[in-house]
């Protein structure tokens, strides 16, 4: 029997997550309450903070989502409830955590006994929501580990730390999106849930989007979050030693990307939204993933991989863990001079090739790894 779940994530319809992706597929056999973020640090008193904390506050809770959504994460089924907690972001006083646990256990169970959930399993992704655990009448509990929180930026870290390492105690089931992930959570029992792709959103032929430079070059392109794990140095070399190729990015920037905005070949289109990028990466000659080498990365499984082989596409990386596992459809590179090299192989590829790293993904959807995980959920 499909077990009903109760999910502390990050804010439902914002950046595609591995979590929301496997929520997604769940939800079409199970009733769902997602709580948004309850943060990973405190806020702090400027205007981005205040902004989203004003957000959450006026908000309004979404019985349901139906229609089309800005995201891949759309989905319509009635047995789906929002919910945008007033709570305290990342308390660490006993004060506070006890204020926070009771504002979010008032908020959660009105919306499981609206929903008529029975004995729900509780789902945590972000391990400020261990308070949770035993508040819920919940029926087991599954830590889903996406991310190195040790290492994430903007993160109250001795918080988040303390609270994993009590999640990890006692949760039923201990889930991690790499083998990096699982081998720190330190339990022999955590499995690792690779991550999916939508695998016919990005291999099946779309027109290219509008704003992709037209100058007659070839193009190398990057969408995601362009934030401190992007090896800026390595790019600037790279873009100025190949003034004959367009570089494109494609995502929110959160830091000083200077040094590669004054380059003419370069451009920054902003974010869009993840049904739309196979407009981008499907149109460009090669697909990068320019990573810096730190905890983070090495502890990553990005979308963005999968994607880019279903885009079939060649694909430029530097080397982290869970690239290895295509060495043979990627090429793997350090330092400005071979990424150079590798760009302009890339202007040989074949169709043969394209099809070959296409057939490696193409059997790897969401839809699979959400039935790995039914499997262990519905046993509990």
């Amino acid at each position: 029997m499909a077990k009903d779940l109760i999910v502390f994530g990050e804010d439902w319809g914002g950046l595609p997550s591995s979590t929301q992706q496997l929520i997604k597929h769940l939800s079409s056999e199970r009733k769902v309450v997602w709580i948004n973020s309850i943060g990973l640090r405190q806020p702090q008193w400027n205007y981005r903070d205040v902004l989203r904390a004003m957000s959450k506050l006026f908000s309004v809770n979404k019985r349901n989502y139906n229609g089309h959504s800005e995201t891949q994460t759309a989905i319509s089924n009635k047995h789906f409830t929002v919910i945008n907690p007033k709570t305290i972001p990342a308390p660490r006083s006993r004060w506070a955590r006890s204020l926070s646990t009771w504002l979010l256990r008032h908020q959660t169970l009105s919306a499981v006994k609206r929903l008529g959930c029975h004995s729900p399993v509780l789902w945590v992704s972000l391990p400020t929501a261990v308070d949770m655990v035993g508040q819920l009448d919940e029926s087991g509990v599954v830590y889903y580990c996406g991310d190195d929180f040790s290492a994430l930026a903007g993160v109250d870290h001795e918080t988040v730390i303390i609270r994993e390492r009590e999640l990890v105690d006692c949760a039923d089931i201990v889930l991690t999106a790499s083998d990096t992930l699982r081998q720190k959570m330190n339990r022999a029992s955590a499995v690792t849930i690779e991550h999916g792709v939508d695998y016919a959103l990005f291999s099946n032929h779309c027109a290219p989007a509008s704003d992709l430079p037209n100058q007659g070059r070839p193009i190398a392109g990057f969408y995601g979050s362009i934030s401190q794990w992007l090896d800026i140095e390595l790019l600037v070399a790279v873009a100025q030693r190949m003034t004959d190729w367009d570089f494109v990015f494609i995502g929110e920037s959160v830091i000083d990307i200077s040094s590669l905005t004054k380059l003419s070949n370069v451009y920054f289109l902003g974010a869009k939204a993840h049904e739309l990028l196979p407009r981008y990466s499907q149109h460009w000659q090669v697909s990068l993933l320019p990573f810096r080498q730190n905890e983070q990365i090495n502890a990553c499984n990005p979308f963005k991989l999968r994607e880019y082989l279903a885009a079939g596409t060649p694909v430029v990386s530097t080397a982290f863990p869970a690239v290895e596992a295509f060495g043979d459809a990627i090429a793997i590179v350090s330092g400005a001079e071979q990424m150079c090299e590798a760009i302009y192989h890339s202007l040989n590829d074949s169709q043969a090739q394209k099809k070959s790293r296409q057939l490696l993904v193409c059997e790897h959807s969401w839809q699979a790894r959400a039935s790995e995980v039914a499997e262990l959920v519905d046993c509990l």
